[in-house]
């Protein structure tokens, strides 16, 4: 057993925590964005606007803040920007209508509906299981990898069943957060 061949297990422990992770902020800035009938920031910072020929997010191009619960206010920093600010929200998918008075635009939000938050709550668990989906193929990665370092004798038959019992652990506990995850979510969409 060389130095190197346990060096390489950490790396393929440390990138599989990495990337698990990475599966884990994915679905978290998926579902932040959706929309929940709650005023959020999240909900319009995808949309971009045109400025000056350039497709530029609307956070670079006006001020976006919370007024209450139901309610978000988009002050452009120059006049020429209110227009096209009101016509990405409106192109969006997310059938938002602004209501502009001078340079404020206000974007109500309306309360969901029963069916709606329901279809959305399996939209979040579908996500969730997407999420899962990822972290899954991602051990299977890492453990591709502790087999090809036994194949090649860079580590013993023992460091891979720690490496694999390690792996499956990582897998545990990030399945788990998803669950937390979409449980919040869920919760938060329900709670309305």
């Amino acid at each position: 057993m060389d130095k190197g061949g346990l060096a390489m297990l950490d790396n393929i422990k440390n990138d599989t925590q990495t990337r698990m992770q990475k599966s884990i902020d994915a679905l978290r800035h998926d579902l932040q964005r959706l929309r929940t009938g709650r005023a959020s920031i999240a909900l319009i910072e995808p949309l971009k606007v045109s400025y000056y020929g350039t497709d530029t997010p609307i956070t670079q191009v006006a001020n976006v803040a919370i007024a209450d619960a139901r309610s978000i206010v988009i002050t452009p920093f120059e006049k020429t920007m209110v227009g096209p600010v009101e016509k990405a929200i409106l192109a969006s998918d997310l059938g938002l209508n602004p209501t502009t008075v001078g340079m404020v635009i206000r974007i109500n939000l309306p309360q969901l509906t029963e069916e709606r938050r329901k279809d959305l709550s399996k939209h979040v668990a579908q996500e969730g299981e997407n999420a899962k989906v990822a972290i899954r193929n991602v051990r299977r990665d890492a453990l591709h990898q502790v087999k090809e370092l036994i194949k090649d004798k860079k580590i013993t038959e023992d460091e891979e069943r720690r490496a694999d019992e390690d792996i499956q652990k990582y897998t545990d506990r990030f399945v788990k957060d998803v669950d937390g995850v979409v449980k919040l979510k869920e919760d938060e969409l329900m709670a309305m």
